[in-house]
């Protein structure tokens, strides 16, 4: 995903009046930005950082809709509908499978020494944004046993 998509499509929403939609993809835009200006990049925004802010901001959408009460149903179907948005523009993760046969193919000499801490060192660098690190884990864990 680059950014002149999100901005693109956050014009769309503004000439459309759709203000949930827009208000979405502002943040999204916001988000990146941030991460852009805290690593020095302003300008030419590489699409890894906009994908890893992407994901950061649906992790954090997540969290809101989990954390809030179930008395405040508005504010539920208000979060949750900002997690929809946010996750059209989220880049696909890679399932259990897909990271087990990685782990398989590419880490097969680290996987050998059933060191958790050290595969886990050596495969965040290469799946880091590809896949969640909760799965990531869970695979580990059941490689090691």
């Amino acid at each position: 995903m680059n950014i002149e998509t999100l901005r693109k499509d956050m014009v769309a929403a503004m000439k459309a009046k759709d203000k949930p939609r827009k208000e979405a993809i502002s943040s999204l835009v916001s988000a990146v930005k941030k991460v852009a200006i805290d690593e020095g990049c302003r300008d030419d925004i590489p699409e890894e950082m906009v994908d890893r802010a992407i994901l950061k901001e649906l992790k954090s959408v997540k969290e809101q809709i989990d954390t809030c009460p179930d008395s405040r149903a508005d504010l539920k179907a208000e979060y949750q509908f900002r997690y929809d948005v946010i996750a059209e523009y989220a880049p696909k993760l890679l399932s259990a499978d897909e990271v087990k046969t990685i782990l398989q193919e590419k880490f097969a000499d680290v996987l050998a020494t059933k060191n958790k801490g050290q595969i886990m060192k050596n495969v965040m660098g290469e799946l880091k944004g590809k896949a969640d690190g909760k799965v990531i884990n869970q695979v580990v864990a059941e490689l090691c046993q």
